[in-house]
């Protein structure tokens, strides 16, 4: 998930989060759901449409109670995401109740940029406690997430794991340290599985232009934010009255693209 042209333009812009369920001035705040991850996750902007950020979607799924503060962008890895303050910012704005949820693995694989590569066993699983250790600093909760599937498939039609060792270093990450873990690797393999190749080019950024077997178009954010949320069920991160419309189909209407200057 090298920097593109988009990337680079949208960078200052990314850096400051899009929070969806706010409540209005006067009233009590609600707990918040931040994310911290990647370009699988992160807001997009009316240049990079269709591309959407699974992020964008989540707040479908949660009830108003619970907002999204979703700080994930395009190009960063668990350590360039830290290197870079972001982190601190994130960990500057959380108050005890919230969450934070943690998806990094796709840049943390770029071996040639010291800047964000991270060996799975040591470095990977050393940032990631940064993450956590921040997060229950400010009675947050720490919410592991395993990187969402590429869309790859060999020649009888099998989907295939992208993702290395990562995944299996972050659910060894979260036993140790106590820590929920939604398994999105998991999940989103077996979805696209049961779609097959053809079918899930319907849910990536592929159009006339472009064939992006990473990104995400509506379909398929709205349809990994609803694993987000199945899983954020499954393992009682969040309680049934924090969620609604999981078996509801979503309009890809109600996915909108701000202007990067708005």
């Amino acid at each position: 998930m090298s920097l593109s042209r988009r990337q680079v333009a949208g960078a200052v812009v990314a850096a400051v989060p899009l929070t969806f369920g706010t409540a209005q001035a006067g009233e009590r705040r609600g707990r918040t759901l931040f994310i911290a991850g990647d370009s699988t996750a992160a807001q997009k902007y009316a240049d990079a449409a269709p591309e959407t950020g699974w992020g964008m979607a989540l707040p479908f799924f949660l009830h108003k109670g619970l907002a999204v503060a979703n700080h994930a962008v395009n190009g960063r890895s668990s350590k360039s995401f830290v290197d870079e303050g972001r982190l601190d910012a994130v960990l500057g704005a959380m108050r005890p109740g919230d969450l934070l949820v943690i998806q990094f693995a796709h840049n943390d694989e770029k071996v040639t940029d010291p800047a964000r590569w991270t060996e799975p066993w040591t470095t990977y699983k050393d940032y990631l406690r940064l993450y956590i250790e921040g997060a229950r600093s400010r009675g947050a909760r720490p919410v592991l997430a395993t990187a969402v599937e590429r869309r790859r498939f060999d020649a009888q039609g099998n989907a295939q794991a992208s993702h290395g060792d990562y995944p299996a270093a972050m659910r060894s990450l979260a036993e140790e340290e106590g820590v929920a873990l939604l398994d999105l690797q998991a999940r989103s393999l077996e979805l696209w599985q049961s779609l097959g190749a053809e079918e899930t080019k319907k849910y990536f950024n592929w159009t006339a232009t472009e064939q992006d077997n990473t990104h995400f178009n509506p379909p398929g954010a709205i349809e990994v934010a609803r694993l987000v949320a199945r899983e954020s069920l499954r393992t009682r991160v969040l309680r049934p009255q924090d969620l609604r419309r999981l078996d509801e189909v979503i309009p890809e209407s109600w996915i909108t693209w701000p202007d990067a200057g708005a």
